[in-house]
Order: C-alpha cells, then sequence, then structure tokens
C-alpha cells in the first residue's frame, strides 16, 4: 500500500500538483486494498503532496474500510448529507491555494468533476489514467500467483462446462452447473457474464446466450472467468459436439495455430501490435482474415478489461510481469465460431500461460 501511495505522491511533486482526486472504486481498491461498489453513492481517495491521505466512504463502509487495513484517514457521509459539500469542506481544511488536481478523465463523470471544479474555480486538472494504468500493468510475484490460482479456477470452469455437454441441453442449463458448482469452491463473482454459445450462436463474438439446445454437430464455445481474491481470470475454449464438418474442423485448427502463434512471438520488449499481427496474418493466409473482427487480447487484473490493449497499431513493448488474454477468434455465419483465449505473463525470453485446460480439437460424444 505505501508503495503505492509514494509513487502517486512523488508523481504528484514532480509534476507540481496539489492533490489526486481518485474515483475509480477498482483503483481504490488497488491502493487501499479496500474495495466495494458504492453503488451511486460517493466514493473518493484523496492523496496530497505532503500530507495523509483521505478516504471518503459513505457511513455505512466505514467500518468495512477500517477493516480492510488502510491506516489512514477516513471519513463517513450519510445518505442526509451533500457529499460534495463535505468534500469542500475537508479538502480546504487540509489544502489552500490549489491550482492543479490530478484526475482520472476517463472515469470522473461530469456532475462529479464540476462539484470539485466549483470548489476550487481557478485549479488545472492533469489527467492521472495513464499513471494508474502503468501501476497496474506490471504485476507483482503475489499478484501473479493469485492470478494463477483464478486462472486454475476457470480451468476448472471449462471443464464442468465441457462434462455437461449432451443432446437437448441449453446454453443456460450449462451456465448454471458452471456457477452452482464454482459457488461450491468459493467463487462468489464471474469475472463477466458467462457464455456458452452453441451451434450459429457462437459465431456472434459476443452472443447472448439462452435457450438454445445443443445438438450433434455443434461447436460449443465457452467464455468465463472468476474473480478470486481480488484478481480476475478469463478463458475460452472451443469444442465440438459429436462431430465436425471439414470446414469447421480447417477453422478450428487456424484459430489455434493463431493463437499458438502470438504466444511464440510474445517476450519482454516485444511491441504489442506485433502479436496481433503474427495472429492476424495467420488467419488471413488461411483465407478467414475478414472473420476475425477483434483485437488480439486486452490486459487482465483486478478487472477484466485493463490496459493494455493489443491491438495491431500498439506501440507499446512489452515488460517483464504484463499479463493479458491471448484470444484469437474466427466467426463465419451459419457455419462455425471458434475463440481460443489464455492468461499469460510476459516473461524476458518468452511466456508462461496461467490458464492450462488443453486447447487441441476435442470432439465429445
Amino acid at each position: 500500500m505505501l508503495n503505492k501511495l509514494e509513487k502517486i505522491q512523488q508523481h504528484l511533486k514532480d509534476n507540481n500538483l496539489d492533490f489526486a482526486y481518485i474515483s475509480n472504486p477498482n483503483n481504490i481498491g488497488y491502493i487501499t486494498g479496500f474495495y466495494s461498489d458504492p453503488h451511486e453513492r460517493v466514493l473518493a481517495l484523496f492523496i496530497f503532496a505532503d500530507t495523509i491521505p483521505l478516504l471518503f466512504a459513505p457511513s455505512l463502509d466505514v467500518n468495512d474500510a477500517k477493516a480492510s487495513g488502510w491506516e489512514f484517514d477516513i471519513n463517513g457521509y450519510t445518505d442526509s448529507q451533500e457529499p460534495f459539500e463535505v468534500i469542500t469542506e475537508l479538502l480546504k481544511a487540509r489544502t489552500s491555494d490549489v491550482s492543479s488536481i490530478l484526475i482520472e478523465k476517463d472515469h470522473l463523470i461530469v456532475e462529479r468533476f464540476l462539484a470539485i471544479q466549483a470548489a476550487f474555480p481557478d485549479a488545472e486538472f492533469a489527467n492521472g489514467t495513464d499513471l494508474l494504468n502503468r501501476m497496474r500493468v506490471i504485476k507483482t510475484a503475489d499478484e501473479i500467483a493469485i492470478m494463477k490460482e483464478a486462472a486454475e479456477l476457470a480451468d476448472y470452469a471449462i471443464q464442468i462446462g465441457v462434462n455437461e455437454i449432451a443432446e437437448g441441453k441449453t446454453e443456460l442449463e450449462i451456465i448454471a452447473k458452471i456457477e452452482y458448482e464454482l459457488k461450491k469452491k468459493g467463487v462468489t463473482e464471474m469475472s463477466f457474464s458467462t457464455m456458452v454459445l452453441t451451434g450459429i450462436n457462437a459465431a456472434s463474438p459476443h452472443g447472448n446466450p439462452g435457450l438454445t439446445k445443443i445438438q450433434k454437430g455443434d461447436l460449443v464455445l465457452f467464455d468465463l472467468g472468476v474473480m478470486h481474491k481480488g484478481y480476475a481470470s478469463d478463458i475460452s475454449r472451443t469444442v465440438a459436439f459429436g462431430s465436425i464438418t471439414k470446414e469447421q474442423e480447417k477453422i478450428y485448427n487456424t484459430v489455434l495455430k493463431a493463437q499458438l502463434t502470438a504466444m511464440n512471438t510474445v517476450k519482454a520488449g516485444v511491441a504489442a501490435k506485433t502479436i496481433d499481427l503474427a495472429a492476424r496474418q495467420t488467419i488471413a493466409d488461411a483465407g478467414y482474415g475478414d472473420y476475425f473482427p477483434h483485437r488480439l487480447g486486452h490486459g487482465l487484473g483486478i478487472t477484466c478489461h485493463e490496459f493494455p490493449s493489443i491491438t495491431d497499431n500498439n506501440e507499446l513493448l512489452l515488460e517483464e510481469n504484463m499479463v493479458f488474454t491471448i484470444e484469437p477468434g474466427i466467426y463465419v455465419p451459419n457455419i462455425a465460431g471458434v475463440r481460443i483465449e489464455d492468461d499469460v505473463v510476459v516473461t524476458k525470453d518468452g511466456v508462461i500461460s496461467l490458464t492450462q485446460y488443453p486447447k487441441e480439437l476435442q470432439i465429445i460424444q
């Protein structure tokens, strides 16, 4: 916690900023150890260049914030109070002649920006999003260990789903079984809405599971992840049920080749775009370039989708202990949808895959 606070305080000093207003609950949790969804209420962290930080929270959350290990000031407010009146009073008691404030421009809503601007009408605002992204993108050994556990739970969930495949079962029935078995393992939250898509539904990259029944000859696509000790996992696998056509098999093997090619391209110092382009070229060479419509992957950590984005134009150089997904896919309407995804850690010489469920084509009988 202290190291994270010290980095932000040093950034404030180096850039002549008076204080940081952190509004994103995920970033607040990352810095303080207190994770909470405030819903419509205000949760805020104020970090000052030269004095101790302040956590501002709904009064109903104050005890939980203290129990989380946060060692500094906590101020609660009731539902009958106007939060920014309280915030303004607290901030003006701590600092004067405010000329510059760090905010998260990708998160702070206009109403709350205007409230803080009204409190300090002469202040200029700097964007802290890049700073926080850069802090979160390099994982510690402890973070990677937790993410490995989250990945193992995702592997387990895929196995549960594959075991449940049977003719006539619906997508939602399989999702229900997966999430029920995970609850028995202590998983309280998925990292996003679990996807099980069968047949032509799998050809929609972000399809909505429903009451479609599995039939012989279907490809069944799974995309899921869990939240575990504050960190996310994310895995995709596609399996065949009963039989597979020659074209479906070609699509599957092309996606697998693209995924393995991309993974073999990863190492510290390589540009993010190089990985995406390696997979994209493999798919294009097989004749399916128009059917790979999304980026290759995304950062992974305390949220499922975070910095960086692994796209064909991202010049960012990979660094050791970055964690992201590699998930090429091909989606041909009325024929097949296939996606294969792993969570990977960048090393000096290559990559470590946290997710381990087998990727070779499975035909479930």
